[in-house]
């Protein structure tokens, strides 16, 4: 959420080319992020739900986790000069970056752990808080903080022209800082004891976690690093700018996908030894497709009035691709959903395997394309390794934990969002004389197809 709220700031601040330096940075995050928490916290579900003494699987997978990220601290303070070359980020950011990670890294256990006890509230009072924070401070050193006057020297050393990158990553540790902060109480109450056999069986199932995290970062953000890479240096910039800002309008999709797997994974566990399991997650992914078709056709629809999020005209020459990154992140939703076989049957290697291949697809695809099509080439890349993860998904969790998916219901609404989307966007170029009567002609389809179901949900 704090990532969309902030493009209209960002785009309004930033020229092209400045937004595109922020992307690249951002997507290094993406990936650095799922190596420190290495598995660690889908481990932790699967064990909190298996094992009988819950204490000791909270305070391992805390300890292991305080450890390896006192690891990572030296070692990125050590090593920054050589990251910042590899990376081409300047120093000063590499600074900010390792500590946005690091207290990013702390609060992992303290939120799955909120989760796994169903404490919805707290977690949610402490998320939107530090999203208020950060997007507070952003606001207020990239618009107000030169018109403020100071008498702090503190403040004379950050108050410069050209500091705008520093801001953003300044607000992001102030707000991840007073997130611990607030989670602090976590790391008092807990036994500090360490089984390391316990250890061990968490890591191997968290370690095909890892790799298919790791996968997954390469995936969903490496395509800005190829663009800056692949294009030629006078645009790579620019281009990174205007499709990150694109791409940021098809996180309406993407937060209801995460939204619904923050509540749905201690679901899937908490309720694996059910025996009707397999009819509910069926179910419940009938539902997520319900729900993502509306949003893929209604995002497409009215994009011509939702590109004014982003404040610059100059960023709208993207807009092409947000159909195909909507219908991307719509079908990865559904591979997460899908995602549950391997995991309650702890074959998390196959998670590992189909987001490798999907990586695979995605730097391959890259390559190829991007220096033809630009980011236009990228969008086309995340939608053919997203929907190629979905298909492999579905394939092998038939043969390992057969689910009764309701395919008939789902392939018609899928097939009907996709092509109302195509007709919409591409066909009629979002008139609102065919657009609007097609989104609403879904609609009653939706409504005639699940009416009885609806009925009873209403009702209980």
């Amino acid at each position: 959420m704090l990532s969309f709220i902030l493009v209209p700031l960002y785009t309004d601040q930033l020229p092209t080319e400045e937004y595109g330096k922020v992307s690249i940075i951002f997507s290094y995050f993406v990936l650095f992020n799922v190596i420190l928490a290495y598995g660690m916290e889908t481990a932790f579900f699967r064990f909190f739900n298996k094992e009988t003494d819950k204490n000791k699987v909270v305070s391992t997978a805390t300890i292991s986790l305080l450890l390896s990220t006192l690891f990572f601290l030296i070692a990125a303070l050590f090593f920054k000069e050589q990251i910042a070359a590899l990376t081409g980020i300047q120093i000063a950011h590499i600074h900010l970056v390792i500590w946005i990670l690091l207290l990013d890294t702390l609060v992992i256990i303290p939120f799955a752990w909120l989760r796994a006890n169903e404490r919805p509230i707290k977690y949610a009072v402490i998320k939107i808080l530090n999203v208020a924070v950060n997007f507070g401070l952003n606001f207020f050193l990239l618009v107000y903080l030169h018109d403020v006057t100071f008498n702090f020297s503190s403040f004379d050393s950050i108050c410069r022209d050209g500091y705008e990158i520093n801001y953003i990553f300044i607000s992001n540790v102030i707000a991840s800082g007073l997130t611990l902060l607030l989670l602090f109480s976590f790391y008092t109450k807990i036994h500090y004891t360490f089984d390391k056999e316990l250890w061990k069986r968490m890591m191997k199932y968290a370690l095909p976690v890892l790799i298919a995290g790791a996968a997954y970062s390469i995936n969903e953000t490496f395509d800005r690093i190829l663009l800056d890479k692949l294009l030629p240096e006078n645009i790579a910039d620019h281009m990174v700018g205007v499709y990150s800002a694109c791409y940021k309008l098809a996180l309406f999709m993407t937060l209801f996908a995460t939204a619904f797997r923050l509540g749905i994974e201690p679901f899937f566990f908490s309720h694996a030894e059910d025996k009707n399991a397999p009819e509910t997650y069926a179910r419940i992914t009938k539902y997520f497709v319900i729900l993502g078709s509306f949003i893929l056709v209604f995002v497409v629809v009215f994009i011509h009035i939702l590109k004014y999020i982003l404040r610059d005209e100059s960023y709208w020459e993207a807009l092409m691709i947000v159909p195909i990154i909507l219908l991307a992140n719509f079908c990865l939703g559904i591979y997460h959903n899908l995602s549950v076989w391997y995991k309650v049957t702890d074959k998390t290697k196959f998670g590992a395997y189909i987001s490798v291949v999907g990586a695979i697809i995605t730097l391959a695809l890259n390559i190829i394309l991007i220096p033809k099509y630009t980011y236009l080439g990228s969008a086309i890349a995340t939608l053919a390794a997203y929907s190629i993860m979905m298909l492999l998904s579905w394939y092998y969790g038939r043969q390992y934990y057969p689910i009764p998916y309701d395919l008939k219901k789902i392939g018609m609404y899928m097939t009907l969002s996709i092509g109302i989307s195509i007709l919409s966007f591409y066909v009629f170029d979002s008139n609102y004389m065919i657009s609007i009567p097609l989104l609403v002609v879904f609609l009653v389809i939706l409504y005639i197809s699940e009416n009885k179901e609806l009925k009873q949900i209403l009702k209980k």
